[in-house]
């Protein structure tokens, strides 16, 4: 297996919002919103405040012990257990991604965010020698978006479970009606030496009794403990015991709220959309009807879809005796991480690092340290068949992030019976029509509007000669302009980076467990671009 490494700039690849860039870059605009710069200078700061913070550090690994114990009894890698053990040392800090619990992991991003995690462990280890750094993946078992879970893309076929979660959290789903999907999978997956090995991975992570929740803690066990990642099950009574009263002021003072619409119409000023808004209660509640939200009624506190109401007493000694009936959304999630884990870096998406400029007014109310904010790593992993093919179409790698359309014309262009250099006839053109206009100018005045107009009819006239040529053009190459849109889908299936939809299977298929290791030997968290790693 040997592959050449690429960067491309985020930047450059017209792939990820002005938001996001501007924060990578360190744009002024944007300081009033988060605490720390991403960079290797910017955790001196965030380790001396997260280090001044008291949190639960016994009950934290105690708590990760007992699950560990629970659910992976003989799988757990040396590196795991002295991570957890650390965390009782006050100089020992997190680094963590969270994600939903994606149907065998999902996206092909699923893993990056957690490879990308336990890279940037690693690098503050070296950095900061002093210090001890423990790589964390938030498994978002409590969350219920089925929908967005209940399937994974694998060579381009849908393996779906369809079943009704009656919005349970998605983590306490049973895998009792999995059999098919998984055989589905198996189907698609084909035979050899590798598929056998994952065959048997997935079956001892999905198959009996178990629930999705603890499905994917063996499953991410499995295929990347060995690096010492932490998996930490956040839906726990004497974690959210911890968070308690913060679930108190927030269903009593509304502060999220008030905080987070404030910030959102200094980002609108600031020229940046908010990713969410919040709501006046930013919590929900867990019971047999599911998880559902909580909503304020008059002087009584209501449980969507569901007779259940709670006086105000009422609720506040239900959060006192039994906090993991209640559930943070995705603005109040962050808090409750950074209230239980001594956290100096959250690892998240392009949108979710923007949704966290959002948050930094509420972390300073609450007085809880505010983590720097690190893009997950993104990559673009092309075969060496495909990359034969672009060669041959006389593309750099740089290109094909361009989209089909243009990508074909660049090939048209280029070709050597290609198309006139219309950009130059337009430039001659309007340098000809500047000349005459400034004639026209000190000649009559009343005319210039008319040598514009003139002026407009060529351009229309040669964009519409362009078209045409075009056209004709890629009837000629037809073979060309198929392979072009082929490589494209391929690699950016619906338009998005093969990170967004493609799922892990096909590449370990292919390389087995040595695929984690090419991510992770390839991976930098502070080379803010897309790696594109082209087999040779």
């Amino acid at each position: 297996m040997s592959f050449k490494k690429v960067n491309i700039p985020n930047k450059d690849t017209g792939l990820y919002s002005k938001a996001l860039i501007a924060y990578l870059e360190e744009n002024p605009i944007l300081k009033p919103f988060y605490s720390y710069s991403p960079s290797v200078k910017g955790f001196a700061e965030a380790i001396k405040n997260v280090g001044s913070y008291n949190y639960d550090r016994k009950l934290l690994s105690t708590t990760l012990k007992e699950y560990y114990t629970k659910n992976a009894p003989v799988n757990i890698s040396d590196a795991t257990l002295k991570n957890i053990e650390k965390l009782e040392d006050g100089n020992c800090f997190t680094v963590t991604t969270g994600h939903q619990l994606c149907l065998f992991t999902g996206p092909l991003y699923f893993i990056y965010k957690i490879i990308t995690a336990i890279n940037l462990a690693e690098k503050l280890n070296k950095e900061y020698p002093a210090n001890h750094f423990v790589p964390v993946y938030w498994m978002a078992t409590e969350d219920h978006d089925f929908a967005e879970i209940n399937h994974a893309y694998v060579f381009g076929k849908k393996v779906e479970w369809s079943i009704d979660s009656h919005n349970a959290p998605v983590g306490s789903l049973s895998l009792n009606s999995l059999a098919s999907t998984m055989e589905a999978l198996y189907a698609i997956m084909g035979e050899g030496e590798n598929v056998q090995e994952l065959k048997r991975l997935v079956s001892d992570a999905y198959g009996g009794e178990t629930t999705l929740g603890q499905a994917t803690f063996a499953f991410v066990n499995y295929l990347v403990g060995k690096y010492g990642l932490v998996i930490i099950e956040p839906d726990n009574a004497d974690l959210k015991n911890i968070f308690s009263p913060i679930i108190t002021d927030e269903l009593v003072n509304n502060n999220s709220f008030k905080l987070v619409t404030n910030t959102n119409k200094r980002l609108a000023d600031a020229g940046i959309e908010a990713q969410v808004n919040p709501r006046e209660i930013n919590l929900f509640y867990i019971d047999e009807n599911g998880r559902n939200r909580i909503e304020k009624k008059g002087d009584k506190f209501e449980i969507v879809n569901s007779a259940v109401t709670f006086s105000r007493g009422e609720i506040i000694e239900l959060i006192k005796k039994l906090p993991e009936k209640f559930s943070p959304n995705v603005l109040m999630r962050p808090v409750y991480q950074q209230c239980i884990l001594p956290n100096v870096a959250y690892i998240g998406g392009p949108s979710e690092l923007v949704y966290w400029l959002e948050l930094k007014d509420g972390f300073e109310y609450y007085k809880i340290p505010f983590p720097v904010l690190m893009p997950r790593n993104s990559a673009l992993i092309i075969s060496a068949p495909i990359s034969q093919k672009i060669d041959k179409l006389g593309f750099e790698l740089k290109d094909i992030f361009s989209d089909a359309e243009s990508l074909i014309k660049q090939f048209i262009t280029q070709s050597s019976d290609g198309l006139p250099d219309f950009e130059k006839v337009v430039g001659e053109l309007k340098n000809i029509y500047a000349s005459l206009g400034n004639k026209v100018q000190e000649t009559d005045p009343t005319l210039v509007a008319t040598t514009e107009a003139e002026l407009q009819k060529q351009l229309n006239a040669l964009k519409t000669l362009e078209t045409k040529l075009v056209r004709v053009k890629k009837q000629k190459e037809e073979t060309s302009v198929t392979k072009i849109r082929k490589i494209k889908e391929y690699l950016f299936p619906n338009g998005a980076l093969q990170d967004r939809s493609d799922n892990f299977i096909p590449f370990y298929i292919q390389h087995g467990a040595a695929f984690f290791d090419l991510l992770k030997e390839n991976f930098d968290p502070f080379e803010f671009s897309v790696t594109v790693l082209r087999e040779e």
